[in-house]
C-alpha cells in the first residue's frame, strides 16, 4: 500500500479486476469502533488509489463489493496482508486487529448511500473557509498556498461523508506520499514541510514558507515523518452547522475554474 507511486500510493489488496467477483455475505460481526478504525486506516493507506468511494481503480468498486480476489472476510484480509503480485499492491505488516478493521470498513462502504450527511450552504462554507484561515495551507483554484493539498477538485474524488469525516479527523486526510516532515540541519535549523519526493539519500519538500527544498539526509541532525496532519482536528472548533457548510463548499469543488465556487 505505501509502495504505490504518486497518486497510486497505497492500494487495498482487493483492487484491479480482470473479472470482478461480487462479495458474498460476510460472516464477521463488526462494531462502530471497528468501522471507525478501518476508516482511519483506509484514509491513510488506501484512499489515494481507490478514492473515498472505492471506485477510482478501473473495474473495481469496493463500495459495491466488486473485488479481484476473495469474497469472504478471511480471503479479503489475507489478500490485504499478502498483496497482489505484479501490481503496486505489496504485502503489508498489518496486525490482526487492523486487518479486521479494514475489512469492517470495506463491508460498511455499501451502506454509504444510507448515511445521513449534513450538507449546508456552499456560500457560507466558502466564507468560513476563508475566515478559518484555510487558504494559509490549501490552494483552491489558484488561490492560497501549496503547503498542503490542493483542494480544487476535492469534490470530484471524495464523497460528502468522507469530507465531513476529514473535517473532524485530520489524520484521515493524509496519504503516505503527502506526509509532513520535520528536519533539523547540522547547524540546528528546524525545517517543517510537506514531502514531495524521497529516495534513500535525499528528500524534496515544500516548506512552511512555500519554498521548494532538497535536503541531503546524511547532512541532517534529525529527520522524522509525521503520520498525522499538522492541522489540529476541527471536531471541537467547528459547530455542526459550520461543518455542514464547509462540507457543501468542498463537495462543490469539482474542477479548476475562475471566480467563486458559488457563482
Amino acid at each position: 500500500m505505501t509502495g504505490c507511486a504518486l497518486v497510486a500510493a497505497a492500494t487495498v489488496a482487493v483492487a484491479i479486476l480482470t473479472g470482478p467477483l461480487i462479495a458474498q455475505q460476510h460472516a464477521g460481526t463488526y462494531t462502530a469502533a471497528d468501522v471507525e478504525n478501518g476508516a482511519r486506516l483506509y484514509g491513510a493507506h488506501c484512499s489515494s488509489c481507490h478514492g473515498a468511494d472505492g471506485a477510482l481503480v478501473a473495474a473495481v468498486d469496493l463500495r459495491r463489493g466488486l473485488f479481484r480476489f476473495g469474497s469472504s472476510d478471511e480471503e479479503l484480509a489475507r489478500t490485504i496482508a499478502r498483496g497482489i503480485p505484479g501490481t503496486a499492491m505489496t504485502s503489508q505488516k498489518f496486525s490482526a486487529a487492523e486487518l479486521h478493521a479494514l475489512v469492517a470498513y470495506l463491508r460498511s462502504m455499501r451502506d454509504f448511500g444510507a448515511r445521513a450527511v449534513a450538507v449546508g450552504d456552499p456560500r457560507s462554507g466558502e466564507t468560513l473557509f476563508e475566515q478559518k484561515g484555510c487558504f494559509s495551507c490549501h490552494r483552491v483554484r489558484g488561490r492560497g498556498t501549496l503547503f498542503s493539498v490542493d483542494l480544487s477538485e476535492i469534490g470530484a474524488i471524495r464523497s460528502a461523508e468522507a469530507l465531513q469525516r476529514a473535517l473532524s479527523d485530520a489524520t484521515n486526510a493524509v496519504a503516505p506520499q503527502r506526509r509532513f516532515i520535520r528536519a533539523v540541519t547540522s547547524d540546528g535549523r528546524v525545517i517543517n514541510g510537506r514531502r514531495l519526493n524521497e529516495d534513500t539519500f535525499t528528500v524534496q519538500l515544500l516548506d512552511d514558507q512555500g519554498r521548494l527544498l532538497s535536503l541531503v539526509k546524511s547532512e541532517l541532525r534529525d529527520y522524522t515523518s509525521a503520520k498525522t496532519s499538522p492541522r489540529p482536528t476541527d471536531k471541537d472548533k467547528l459547530s455542526a452547522e459550520e461543518r455542514a457548510h464547509l462540507t457543501a463548499y468542498l463537495a462543490a469543488l469539482k474542477g479548476v475554474q475562475t471566480g467563486p465556487v458559488t457563482r
